[in-house]
């Protein structure tokens, strides 16, 4: 009974693929009047006029190069159902910002909401209906490819690779980002979005009971395991319903087991879903094996497959969870809750801190998992005509302008930052969470977590963000870059569109039921698992990526 249920609870959600940075520097021209801009340096000025060329590009998608004759343009926009009171998802101070600077060249630009964590179903179903938005976006870049594949989408090459065209998305994104969104032909299926940093997962652990108990900071399995015992067992406050453990994400537990790691080939072929990765890396049946020792020592909740995320976050914020994987950043991020700034109003003296990765148990090393330097993918659907595509490849060259996605992201300066040696720092954190951090992340459509030109200055910014706990941000963003970094890859392999759905009802089964099956069932467990992936075909896939990746 229990497997019926927890089979019917995971197939009821697809999990989807968040590929993600540092890039190369563009070789195309800045904008005239301006010089190039280094990758991760801010876009010039976005009225800048297209440098002259010997023979014109058929298409001018440098945001001034060219004036539209009021070309309408539609744009996908993640709808997380946080507009404040008066505003609405595409109704609002910002989504009007945009409409006014693209209205200067002629563009009119209409937002379509769609629900974040149904992106995919939607896409899918908008795309197969030919309604789906001039500019769609997605962040599983093997249905964009697949799309392209099957001539549903436009090439993009010949809005983009002109040496006038789209200067300044070439001087901000840099030439590797964007050739993340080409395929083997070279060419360009869709546009990626820069990361502000490839920081992916924290490791997090409630302090003050470790203080209280006498604990270290833990650097292996086996001292964390200890560490949790002790939290449940011997519990500082005489709590009796502590949760020792979550996994939110096993992604930096799982390089710590892994036995391909050290492999650059070995681990790429390994990486192109978490399905792959278990199939093909022997050592992620450790790290189930570790994590099955601790669901049946009474050291995990007993029904955590149930959890949604709000459930997840509520054991965090009433003291009761003691260690828990969760995603970069996610004990005082805003946009997740401010977990931290919750649990210590809920339980005074309370605190959670992030530690560095877990040594490697076949070598004793460190490894952080990290995103590649795209985040998301924006493509045009065939059933846009190629005005519009002209006119969303402008609206994105001008979102990587200071005037666009600077703004979009940080504001005004004045009003929501002051700008610090270059560094744009926040002035009042709740009022920017209210005027314009609820859609922020989602309307900038060029860049991941923001407009910056390092890595630090992004870590500076965000800590600003959460007033009292800027150490806090700091540490989390350093703990999840320690040791070698190891990065997603945007590989898909041929066979991966047409199977990875089925392989992922499996894994959605069986990644419960390897955890959760008795002790001495487990290897006869993982053995069923691979063995139903094998009859699906992952093999295949495996030999596509081994031959990519051996090149």
């Amino acid at each position: 009974m229990k497997k019926k249920i927890i089979t019917c609870l995971l197939a009821a959600a697809m999990m989807t693929s968040v590929l993600g940075g540092c890039s190369g520097q563009s070789s195309s021209a800045a904008p005239s009047g301006s010089s190039p801009a280094p990758s991760g340096s801010q876009a010039q000025n976005s009225t800048s006029q297209a440098a002259p060329a010997e023979t014109a590009s058929k298409y001018q998608t440098t945001y001034g190069a060219k004036q539209f004759d009021n070309v309408t343009v539609t744009v996908e926009l993640f709808d997380r159902s946080n507009a404040p009171d008066g505003s609405t998802i595409t109704d609002n101070k910002w989504t009007n910002y945009c409409n006014e600077q693209m209205n200067k060249v002629g563009i009119n630009v209409e937002y379509v909401p769609v629900p974040r964590w149904d992106e995919v179903t939607k896409m899918q179903v908008m795309v197969a209906s030919q309604t789906a938005p001039d500019l769609t976006l997605t962040y599983t870049y093997a249905y964009a490819e697949d799309y392209f594949n099957q001539g549903g989408t436009w090439d993009l090459t010949e809005f983009i690779d002109g040496a006038d065209q789209a200067q300044n998305m070439k001087a901000y994104l840099g030439e590797d980002v964007i050739n993340i969104g080409r395929n083997a032909n070279n060419q360009l299926y869709g546009i990626v979005a820069k990361r502000a940093t490839t920081a992916k997962s924290n490791l997090f652990l409630r302090k003050d009971w470790m203080d209280k108990l006498g604990l270290s900071v833990p650097t292996t399995p086996d001292e964390l395991y200890t560490v949790i015992d002790q939290m449940v067992h011997k519990n500082p406050d005489n709590r009796s319903d502590v949760i020792g453990a979550h996994f939110w994400n096993a992604w930096n537990t799982k390089l710590a087991f892994s036995k391909l790691v050290a492999d650059p080939t070995q681990v790429n072929i390994s990486l192109g879903e978490d399905v792959i990765q278990e199939y093909y890396d022997e050592g992620v049946r450790e790290c189930y094996r570790y994590m099955n020792k601790l669901y049946n020592e009474g050291l995990m909740n007993q029904e955590y497959y149930t959890w949604a995320e709000d459930n997840f976050k509520s054991y965090i914020v009433t003291g009761a969870l003691g260690f828990f994987e969760y995603s970069v950043n996610g004990s005082v991020d805003v946009l997740r809750g401010s977990l931290l700034k919750t649990l210590q109003e809920n339980v005074p003296g309370a605190d959670i801190i992030s530690i560095p990765p877990l040594k490697n148990v076949n070598d004793g090393k460190q490894y952080s998992a990290a995103y590649a330097a795209g985040g998301l993918i924006a493509f045009c659907p065939k059933s846009a005509d190629e005005k519009k595509v002209e006119a969303a490849m402008t609206y994105l060259d001008w979102m990587c302008t200071k005037e666009g996605g600077h703004v979009i992201y940080h504001g005004f300066e004045g009003e929501h930052y002051d700008d610090i040696n270059g560094v744009p720092v926040v002035k009042d954190a709740e009022y920017n969470s209210k005027d314009k951090d609820w859609i922020r992340t989602d309307l900038f459509a060029t860049g991941n977590q923001g407009y910056f030109a390092t890595v630090d200055d992004f870590n500076i910014c965000t800590s600003k963000e959460a007033p009292g706990y800027e150490d806090h941000v700091i540490d989390n963003y350093e703990n999840a870059l320690i040791g070698t970094l190891i990065h997603d890859t945007t590989y898909t392999s041929p066979s991966t569109t047409e199977l990875i759905a089925d392989l992922k009802l499996i894994r959605d089964e069986y990644s419960v039921s390897c955890v959760t099956c008795p002790t001495a069932d487990f290897d006869k467990t993982y053995d069923e698992y691979k063995k139903e992936l094998e009859q699906i075909g992952i093999q295949k896939i495996i030999d596509e990526r081994t031959e990519y990746f051996s090149k």
